[in-house]
């Protein structure tokens, strides 16, 4: 299993950025998806995950609003489109599977999930 992230970058804030997660090796509308970051010197955090096929979501709070999660599951590829970018949104960004629910039910759970990729690096700076 692979999921490989890709869309990252440096860009001003207030700008925009999409992220892309491609998934192989798995049956990847049976799971779902979440998007993790990690800046420096911090834990991983959930930013944002969707069901297998029901189209349930979460967002963190501080993402609400700003970032929109999707996936396309003919194609095995999650997106976050997030807008608006803050400096605070400087992380590396992983995707990964939950291998325990289908379905979102509130904030993921770090320990639900693997096949984590290897991240792609957002900076948010002028």
């Amino acid at each position: 299993v692979h999921f490989v992230e890709s869309g990252g970058g440096l860009v001003q804030p207030g700008g925009s950025l999409r992220l892309s997660c491609a998934a192989s090796g798995i049956t990847f509308r049976a799971y779902a998806i979440g998007w993790f970051r990690q800046a420096p010197g911090k834990e991983r955090e959930g930013v944002s995950c969707i069901g297998s096929t029901d189209g349930s979501t979460y967002y963190a709070d501080s993402v609400q609003g700003r970032f929109t999660i999707s996936r396309d599951n003919a194609r095995n590829l999650l997106y976050l489109q997030m807008n608006s970018l803050k400096p605070e949104d400087t992380a590396v960004y992983y995707c990964a599977a939950n291998l325990m629910r289908t379905r979102v039910v509130g904030p993921p759970r770090i320990y639900e999930y693997d096949y984590w990729g290897q991240g792609t690096q957002v900076t948010v700076s002028s």
